[in-house]
């Protein structure tokens, strides 16, 4: 491939941008990571500890938890010293966690760590894609931010490698003594490894003009494609910046109308996200699979194998997205999402025995990976204007952690409940999962515009487009 593509009638340097966005995307295989790790360490755990089913739960929401008040807090940390800042303060929290948690004695403190593996988490699944969409042009920015989503998927699929790796061969003694501890320790790798990395990444361009630092912005812009589409650039990004709803202090309120409107689209599309239940497939796969794959270990094998259909989904995801559009992907995609936890939910209930309920799972990530992976991320990204963009994915990611917690904790809690498992063996939460997920879907193709080549700074305008079609139509139907 070219080191530069035309785009626009303007050359872009696609090698350095590619290389940057690999950086940052390191995000996202700690994300992936952390949050996967425990899918083979949790029946360890369990027995270890001597957990309840609401305490297991908590052994895995934990991070979840954590990953709330992350997201959060990311928005402020982006905001105040810088994205590539930000994702340094994460690596550092993960490599803390990994450590703490696999050493931990008690069940309390592995709590904590885990809780502060989430922090890293939070921040991390907000700045990296963040980071990502502020310096890829608006024709590569879909591929681009996408390739957080995959490099999640990579990190979820490497651990559970991992986790295969470690407890192939050994006792159930050993894993539930030994075992647990090596699994969560093994993020310290790529944790220094990202950290290590970041030094070679510049700031982004967008938050140096917001704060004042427009000969670093040129520089970086420059690099990115050339100094006069630099030029055009931090002129478009100072006027979409103009505080037309500041308070006095000249910061843009959230709570002005079309704003908050935009605010409240973008939260829900990522708590949404949690509500197609891909949580429940990255933390408990192998304990899904564990009474009809004949043990662990052949459960944690099979895990790998759901792994890597998502990578493929996820990669399929990124070659649409900027050819098909978001939307596209999110229909498609979500009534594979509602087919595959449907034949999940019916295996569970009739106790089929074999690959079936493997087959389910492998169709529910692959057509999850290409829409809510993809697609649902890239919007997440893009779709707030510039004046308030990491406050607003701090609420809207925060949201998407909080929904994420109440699925991860309520889960087992479900699954084991005596009333479910008498009448629908297992399967009552996956059908819930089938049904939420047309339901989220029928709200984002209505209220969601289509985003693909808009540029950022023109965001605004296409929300309010969207959302003025659709008050018309209410009006209309109201008085007809």
């Amino acid at each position: 491939m070219s080191s530069s593509v035309e785009t626009s009638s303007k050359k872009h340097n696609l090698s350095y941008i590619i290389r940057i966005c690999c950086i940052a995307a390191l995000g996202g295989i700690l994300l992936g990571y952390d949050t996967a790790v425990i899918s083979g360490a949790i029946g360890p755990i369990r027995e270890y500890f001597n957990l309840t089913a609401a305490q297991t739960g908590w052994a895995v929401s934990s991070v979840v938890l954590g990953s709330i008040i992350g997201a959060i807090s990311s928005g402020w940390c982006a905001l105040k010293y810088g994205r590539r800042k930000a994702l340094f303060l994460a690596a550092l929290l993960f490599i803390i966690s990994a450590i703490g948690s696999a050493l931990a004695a008690t069940f309390t403190i592995y709590v904590l760590f885990r809780i502060v593996g989430g922090i890293a988490v939070g921040l991390a699944c907000v700045v990296s894609p963040m980071y990502m969409s502020e310096v890829a042009p608006k024709d590569f920015r879909g591929r681009a931010v996408s390739m957080f989503q995959q490099s999640a998927v990579i990190g979820q699929t490497g651990v559970f490698y991992v986790n295969y790796l470690i407890a192939k061969g050994m006792s159930e003694a050993w894993l539930v003594d030994i075992g647990w501890r090596w699994m969560l320790a093994s993020e310290v790798l790529p944790a220094l490894l990202f950290g290590s990395l970041l030094i070679i990444i510049p700031e982004s361009p967008r938050w140096l003009v917001l704060k004042g630092h427009l000969d670093q912005a040129k520089e970086t812009l420059s690099r990115i494609s050339n100094p006069e589409h630099a030029d055009r650039v931090i002129l478009e990004i100072q006027k979409s910046l103009v505080p037309t709803n500041a308070s006095k202090n000249n910061k843009v309120s959230l709570r002005s109308p079309l704003l908050f409107s935009i605010l409240v689209i973008g939260t829900f599309v990522a708590a949404a996200q949690q509500l197609t239940g891909i949580n429940v497939i990255m933390y408990y796969t192998p304990e899904i699979l564990n009474p009809i794959a004949g043990g662990t270990e052949n459960a944690l094998l099979q895990t790998t194998f759901v792994g890597v259909v998502f990578i493929f989904g996820n990669a399929l995801g990124m070659y649409l997205i900027d050819k098909v559009g978001r939307l596209p992907l999110m229909k498609y995609g979500t009534f594979g999402c509602a087919l595959g936890m449907t034949i999940v939910g019916y295996v569970l209930y009739t106790g089929t025995e074999g690959y079936a309920a493997l087959f389910a799972l492998c169709l529910y990530v692959v057509a999850y990976a290409a829409s809510w992976g993809c697609a649902c991320w890239t919007m997440i990204s893009e779709i707030f204007p510039n004046s308030i963009r990491s406050r607003a994915m701090a609420i809207a990611v925060g949201a998407q952690w909080f929904t994420g917690f109440i699925v991860t904790q309520s889960f087992p809690m479900l699954n084991e409940n005596a009333y479910l498992k008498e009448h629908f063996n297992g399967a009552f939460s996956f059908w819930v999962f089938a049904v939420l997920s047309i339901m989220c879907m029928y709200v984002v193709v209505k209220y969601v515009p289509e985003t693909k080549g808009v540029s950022l700074e023109d965001m605004e305008k296409v929300m309010a487009e969207k959302l003025g079609k659709n008050k018309k139509r209410q009006v209309a139907e109201a008085s007809a």
